[in-house]
Order: structure tokens, then sequence, then C-alpha cells
């Protein structure tokens, strides 16, 4: 069904306006679409670590960079195998498998289809995170079944020059060309607090929302400072701003699932529950995602617990029942499997 672009205007009048106003507005469309105590979980998973050849001014991972990261090769398949089930055990319905890469090559592609095979006979969805893909790339991890690819926008068209230069904004829309044209689903979002103005979060949510197709995730991350890259200096973001984009992303893309990404281990529980109420429905479960540090799963489900929330696919009961039917339902899902070898 085609739908009206939105306007630059509409966007930013959105942002302008008063905040509760906007989280009002911003969850009433999360009801609208989406059961309101109910929050999608996914596991993060670093397969190849640093040594990217990228100039991305955030990013840990860039060997243009001097921050002390130990760089790592493709993981084994067996042992990405036993990093799923532990996900799963935790209570993740989806894996996600992110290497530092400009591109895979074509060396790596085997190996990247077992593991999306593997996980998917597992029970979980997955994702993989691997730089740019051409065609042919995409239509093989699709064929394996690999449900989500993410490939950020990271921000505006405008100012992503400032932030990036090896690779274009042009480079990031043709991979989600390439992986809708597959098949797949996207999964797509960006960075706040990059040292953007806020008509640039605006040009973010403006270009996801009107891609020809919505992304059916869309990861809002807040930049970790990471000592060694250009940003480690960079201003904080204030908390409403960020919150103001989520419920942003919310309006204007009512049937994604928003995701609170990296930096939630600087947020307080209370900014967190003002993201669920702003219509995120998304987070990442673990002690890290890829290199940065993210709040464990036991702080997770005590917040959970807290807000009345619960994990997708699990059933609502009372008082500690909830607890312990989470932990039944995962426990009997999870039958060990044979693990693979690769040589």
């Amino acid at each position: 069904m085609s739908r009206t672009p939105w306007t630059r205007e509409q966007v930013l009048d959105l942002f302008h306006r008063p905040f509760f106003d906007l989280l009002f507005e911003a969850q009433q469309v999360h009801r609208a679409h989406f059961d309101a105590n109910e929050v999608q979980v996914s596991t993060l998973l670093s397969i190849k670590t640093g040594a990217c050849p990228e100039d991305c001014k955030y990013c840990p991972q860039s060997a243009r960079y001097n921050t002390g990261l130990e760089t790592e090769r493709l993981m084994e398949v067996e042992k990405v195998l036993e990093r799923a089930r532990e996900a799963k055990v935790n209570g993740s319905s989806r894996f996600c498998m992110g290497a530092a890469w400009r591109n895979p090559k074509e060396r790596d592609m085997p190996y990247l289809v077992k593991m999306v095979q593997e996980v998917k006979a597992m029970g979980l969805e997955t994702c993989m995170t691997l730089g740019m893909l051409n065609a042919e790339q995409a239509g093989r991890l699709a064929e394996a079944g690999l449900d989500y690819y993410n490939h950020n926008l990271d921000t505006s068209p405008e100012f992503y020059g400032d932030i990036i230069t090896t690779r274009t904004y042009a480079d990031r829309l043709n991979t989600l060309e390439n992986v809708r044209e597959a098949g797949m689903k996207v999964c797509s979002g960006g960075i706040v607090g990059l040292g953007e103005s806020p008509e640039d979060r605006a040009g973010l949510l403006l270009a996801l929302a009107n891609l020809p197709r919505q992304p059916e995730s869309v990861p809002i991350n807040m930049l970790v400072k990471v000592k060694g890259t250009p940003l480690e200096n960079q201003e904080e973001l204030d908390d409403f701003d960020f919150i103001r984009t989520i419920a942003v992303a919310r309006i204007l893309m009512p049937k994604s699932h928003v995701r609170l990404s990296a930096g939630r281990e600087k947020m307080n529980d209370q900014m967190q529950a003002l993201c669920f109420m702003a219509g995120a429905n998304s987070i990442f479960y673990g002690c890290k995602l890829l290199t940065t540090p993210n709040p464990d799963e036991n702080s997770d489900l005590q917040l959970f617990k807290r807000l009345g929330l619960r994990p997708s696919g699990v059933s609502q009961k009372p008082d500690e029942m909830a607890e312990i039917e989470l932990h039944e339902q995962i426990a009997e899902q999870n039958a060990p499997k044979p693990l693979y070898y690769e040589a």
C-alpha cells in the first residue's frame, strides 16, 4: 500500500512539540500497532572484531584509531552457536551477528551461511551486520534463512560527511535496496549525540521513514564515547532530546520495532521507562554490544518486572510466577543440539 511521504516540516514540527504532548501521541500510535507491555529482545555478538578499514568517527573498531581494542578474526561456527544457545536460554528471540568489515569477502560467505542456517535451526530469528552487501551476497544470505540485515544510515544525509568519508550515503542505501530485493527484512537506524543538530536528527528519521518500505527494526543508538576515537570528547546529548528522537521515530514508523541500542548502559531506569513510554519496544540483552558495555540480562528482567513489561513470546503472569514461567518457557525451547565444527 502506498503512503504519503513525510516532509521535513512535519518531522520538525513533531520535534518542536511540548514534551508530554509528543509522548502522549507516540504512546497512542504505539498502542495502535503493538502490545504496549511487550518488548522484543535480541542478543548481539561480534563475530569478527576490529581492524575495520572505514573511518567512522564514533567507532572503536576502526583500524585508523588507537583505542586499545584487541582485534579478532572471524569466529569459528561452533563458538557462535554456543553463544546463540546461551542467548536463547537468557530469553532472546533474535540473535544478531556483527562483523567489523567494509564488506564480506567471498572466502567468508560459506561460514556466514552456515552460521545463519544453524542459528535459524535453533528457533531463533537471525540478523547480521557485515557492512556493505552486493546483490549476490544478499541473495545467498537470504537463501540461507537470514531474517534481518542491519545497515544503519547513522545520521542525516547533510551531516553524514562530517562523520564518515570512506563510504557514501548512496552506498548505504544501495545495500538496503539489495537486502530488500533479496527478500530479507531491514534493520536500519542511526546514532544520536554525534554533534549533530536537531535538524540532523529530523533528517535521519525522515530518511528512514521515507524509504520505499520502512524498516521493520529501527535501532536508535546513543553515542558511546570511546577514548582514541575522534568523538571521545563529544558533548553529551540532553536526555530529553534522546527521548524525543524515540517518540518521533515511533510516530513516523508506527509498525517498526524501535530499539534502544548502544548507550543504554548509561541510562537510568527512569530514562529507559520514558523511552518505553515514547514507543521503544526492542532492546539488546547482554553485557556487551559488539565492543561497548550494555546492561546485563538480570538488570533488564528486574526493570521489566518493575514496569510490568515482558519479553515477546512470554505470557503474562503476576508476581514471581511471571519470572518462573519465563525461565521455564525458555528452558523447554532449548534442547541441546550437536555443535558444528569448522576446520
